[in-house]
């Protein structure tokens, strides 16, 4: 790596901006240091991506696409262990969970790969006597892309590979929390011959003028974001000024229910996995349990006990199921809104800051349970994005999918029952883009993920992923000695 961390522009490493410390969220140390970018940054790799896209063979050659994205997967697998080792340390996961996660940014783009040869061509028909006509899938340009920090690889390539795919060049802005991450990943890329300087540009920025400015860039023809609701809403303004493409996919509050014919030996690691899984810090957390109230009593004890047993640990403890957050500011943030819950909430489990042990100088947050039976209050209303979970309880069918539905969200959900026909009644009438059904967290870079209400819009994974970054072009030909009528 660079001494200190750069971005990757245009072809070039560039070392500019302020240079900041990335901070290992389990104990507080420097990881390493990086340059933090900005408004120049971006501007810079907009041109080059503008320039790329008319300059190049990029976006009108699908073989050099294809080659290009099987070579980027080969590239990211040879160094899985390293940039899931660096990910562990610069946002607190634990390695299995970030050996996953790059690992499977590797099938990622291969599915992308695949998709060039598949979903790159059009149609045409004779639509009158003398009259043809066929329509052609472009690429849309420019892409924006804008990664969150909980999970910068996985969520990157999702939207970039079928970007890539569908012949668009690509700003990537990466969070600063993993900036030293971010750099390995753009080594990655350009270690690909393949890909044109420019094509490509990746910066990474702390603050908040670059990721405007990608939104609000006439150069940038569509985004792709990935994070809170909040800050969606906002960029959906933005770009309203240049009517660009939007994809969102924005937070979640996924509510698990569970019916009484429900497997309780398989429910209860199941909903523990979803609140532990990147620390509580995803947008399909399992952050809400909906029980019937005839098994209210048995789960409330055993999911209790599960929760206060979970062993906490740095990314590299093999025994640890549960990492730190972010950073220390906000385990507090975390421990405030468990604190204000108490005061309308019953508290099952009172987990809270680490604040002694060998733990003590890093951002642990112990799992904590509040059983509410209310759903218009903060802790069911927004996104808590830590190991937080809420007990609530229903008596019926219709019950369930009332509360199930009483947020802004529609991202995930999950549905317990032994009845499937009961399950899928479910599963069809709560409001979110995936339900599972006996399981939490399956995804598949075969089927589209997105969300509904709140959580946003546009498709990623699956044949979906690359029409968000196409437009369709129809030309129609008139042949004058024939009959048009």
């Amino acid at each position: 790596m660079n001494t200190i961390a750069q971005h990757w522009i245009d072809g070039q490493w560039t070392g500019s901006g302020s240079v900041l410390e990335s901070i290992n969220p389990a104990d507080g140390t420097v990881v390493g240091s990086f340059y933090d970018g900005g408004e120049a940054e971006a501007a810079a790799a907009v041109d080059a991506a503008a320039a790329a896209f008319t300059a190049t063979a990029w976006a009108r050659t699908p073989s050099l696409r294809a080659t290009a994205l099987g070579r980027l997967a080969d590239a990211l697998e040879a160094r899985v262990p390293e940039v899931a080792a660096m990910l562990s340390r610069e946002n607190g996961k634990l390695l299995g969970e970030t050996t996953w996660e790059v690992s499977g940014a590797v099938g990622w783009l291969r599915y992308a790969a695949a998709s060039v040869r598949t979903q790159t061509a059009g149609r045409a028909a004779e639509t009158a006597p003398g009259q043809y006509t066929h329509s052609v899938p472009e690429p849309l340009g420019v892409a924006g892309i804008i990664s969150p920090w909980n999970s910068p690889i996985m969520l990157t390539v999702r939207a970039l590979g079928p970007a890539l795919a569908a012949g668009c060049t690509a700003v990537v802005k990466l969070p600063a929390q993993t900036a030293l991450t971010n750099e390995l990943f753009a080594q990655v890329l350009a270690s690909v011959p393949e890909i044109p300087a420019g094509v490509v540009s990746v910066f990474t920025e702390s603050g908040n003028t670059g990721a405007p400015f990608l939104v609000s860039s006439d150069k940038v023809d569509v985004i792709n974001y990935t994070g809170s609701t909040p800050v969606g809403r906002r960029i959906a303004a933005a770009a309203s000024t240049t009517l660009k493409r939007l994809g969102l996919e924005l937070g979640g509050k996924a509510p698990m229910v569970i019916f009484p014919d429900a497997d309780l030996d398989m429910v209860i690691p199941t909903v523990v996995q979803s609140l532990v899984l990147m620390n509580g810090q995803f947008c399909c957390t399992g952050s809400r349990v909906l029980v019937h109230r005839d098994i209210a009593d048995q789960v409330r004890t055993r999911l209790t006990s599960a929760l206060a047993q979970v062993r906490l640990g740095s990314g590299d403890d093999e025994k640890a199921q549960l990492g730190p957050v972010i950073d220390r500011a906000s385990a507090q943030r975390v421990d405030a809104i468990v604190e204000e819950a108490a005061s309308y909430g019953t508290v099952l489990l009172r987990g809270g800051v680490v604040t002694d042990g060998p733990l003590a100088a890093g951002a642990f947050y112990r799992p904590s349970l509040i059983e509410v039976d209310r759903t218009d209050v903060r802790i069911v209303q927004e996104e808590v994005f830590g190991p937080v979970q809420t007990f609530e309880v229903f008596d019926d069918e219709d019950d369930a999918v009332t509360k199930a539905n009483a947020t802004i969200y529609g991202l995930a959900a999950s549905v317990f029952s032994s009845d499937s026909m009961k399950a899928r009644r479910i599963a069809r009438r709560i409001r979110t883009g995936t339900v599972w059904i006996n399981t939490w967290g399956a995804i598949s870079e075969d089927f589209e993920e997105g969300g509904v209400k709140g959580s946003g819009y546009g498709y990623l994974c699956g044949p979906r992923a690359i029409e968000e970054f196409q437009a369709l072009k129809v030309y129609v030909e008139q042949d004058h000695t024939q009959s048009a009528h």
